[in-house]
């Protein structure tokens, strides 16, 4: 379990605020050679943070020792070099908003200040926080320029010596948000092995992970000694805190799940699911090149542009009838069409093709069940059978009422699930990493071919856990734990 340390120029810096044994001098951090030998989260507070400096430097040997520290390195030559990450569309039309209501057309520049992804301005929170996410700084001065598009001119780090007495305040109750661990006193004397972070959303309709199954995740990781705790989107710029990362939020690109993966890999963190695995299986047109480029079986395919269509009877010659039409990077039965004639196809298209310009046609290949096979690092966990949602051809059935009904399900012990089901199950989860993966297979005439790989696959109680219970859970813990010792060595 690791300590926060928090490094000065001078003790005198910290005045302003409550006594603490957790802060020292950047000359006596650099100097003492021991620390090297404990976990820290080290918060980097020195006044002078340029190439070569003391504080600079501070940053340098605290990821030499191995340390968590805000900001490194890479941070510090991206916010110099003025390579600063830039606002999508909906934080841009936000931070405009803001600017307008300020009313002050005259005025080029507007200026806000991040507390640990954290502001005064609460419309502008979004913003604070995916700047924190980019360029994790303990305190940042941002510049605005008063434009509708790009409006992040520059960003440079703030000193504690800057505070106005109202800024302290804010600086202290964001510190404090932060890492609790500054100002608590330990729950026990006995250390916990290390800290996870699990990542949920506790308003999503079908998580990955049921409130059960997140309770079993909790209460075995208290039992290995190690202290989990469950955080939400609000919580992400506590990141830093934790050892570790276990994302069981459904994972998309230019979603928090992927910045959040990516700033913990950034981190030295062991994070699962990492950055690399969410790219590869949460586009099923990438997923489609490697499968077939590895000759591993997969549904008759054919990708779909919006600016050059293919008419359905070309289609239907190759796919057969009817087909499958997939959004690239949809999720539980979501974003799919059973088409059957060229009225349904185009009528399909017409939807699809407001959220994307690429499609996948797949050939319908029914089935009673699909096989899904769970594996970690390249081990099988679990097998089961999803049935498809009764009078429906998927495993969910989205209703035009808002309501979804799925299918029955069954565990399998593996032992009983078919060598060739197994068998192109782990090559094609060897393709995308070694993470925790759900490989999604239809299973035929004495054959198997691969649907989908699943990044995030779901780990229900009651359901995944039926064969292992328990151990399901400790094996997923007991990986973290590898890693990290891995890591350590």
């Amino acid at each position: 379990m690791q300590s926060t340390l928090i490094l000065l120029d001078s003790v005198t810096q910290w005045k302003p605020y409550y006594e603490t044994e957790t802060i020292t001098t950047a000359a006596d951090y650099l100097q003492d050679e021991d620390l090297s030998k404990k976990p820290l989260l080290v918060i980097n507070l020195c006044e002078k943070l340029n190439y070569h400096s003391e504080g600079y430097y501070c940053s340098l040997l605290a990821q030499a020792r191995g340390h968590k520290v805000l900001p490194d390195v890479d941070v510090l030559n991206r916010i110099e070099s003025g390579a600063i990450a830039r606002l999508d569309d909906s934080l841009q039309k936000l931070t405009y908003r803001w600017i307008q209501s300020l009313n002050q057309p005259e005025q080029e520049f507007i200026t806000m200040d991040i507390y640990f992804g954290s502001c005064n301005v609460p419309e502008m929170n979004k913003v604070a926080r995916f700047i924190f996410e980019h360029l994790p700084c303990p305190v940042l001065r941002v510049f605005f320029a008063n434009r509708p598009k790009n409006q992040i001119e520059t960003i440079r780090p703030l000193s504690l010596n800057e505070l106005s007495d109202e800024q302290q305040d804010l600086f202290a109750q964001a510190l404090d948000n932060f890492s609790k661990k500054v100002w608590r006193q330990p729950r026990s004397h006995k250390s916990a092995r290390f800290d996870l972070a699990i990542l949920h959303d506790p308003t999503e309709q079908l998580p990955p992970s049921n409130r059960a199954a997140l309770s079993k995740f909790l209460s075995q990781a208290k039992k290995m000694n190690i202290n989990a705790e469950l955080i939400t989107e609000d919580d992400t710029i506590r990141l830093l805190e934790f050892d570790a990362l276990f994302i069981r939020q459904t994972t998309a690109l230019n979603h928090i799940t992927y910045r959040l993966a990516q700033q913990a890999r950034q981190a030295d963190m062991v994070v699962i699911d990492d950055p690399l695995s969410i790219i590869r299986c949460t586009n099923k047109v990438y997923l489609k090149e490697l499968l077939e480029r590895e000759g591993v079986p997969t549904p008759k395919s054919k990708l779909i542009f919006k600016n050059n269509l293919i008419s359905f009877n070309d289609i239907e010659e190759y796919l057969g009838n009817p087909i499958i039409l997939k959004v690239p990077d949809g999720s539980f039965s979501v974003g799919m069409h059973k088409v059957k004639d060229e009225a349904e196809y185009l009528k399909a298209l017409d939807v699809l093709s407001e959220k994307t310009s690429v499609f996948l046609a797949q050939e319908f290949m029914p089935t009673s069940f699909d096989w899904r096979i769970g594996l970690l690092n390249g081990e099988v966990l679990y097998a089961c059978k999803y049935f498809m949602a009764r009078g429906h051809w998927q495993i969910y059935n989205h209703q035009d009422n808002g309501k979804t009904k799925s299918g029955a399900y069954e565990a399998v012990p593996i032992a009983k699930v078919p060598k060739h089901v197994l068998r192109n199950a782990v090559k094609a989860a060897s393709l995308i990493g070694k993470g925790l993966y759900g490989v999604d297979l239809k299973e035929l005439e004495g054959r198997s071919v691969v649907i989908e790989v699943n990044d995030n696959p779901s780990i229900d109680q009651g359901v995944e856990d039926a064969i292992l219970g328990d151990e399901l859970y400790r094996l997923i813990l007991r990986e973290f734990l590898y890693r990290l010792e891995q890591k350590r060595r």
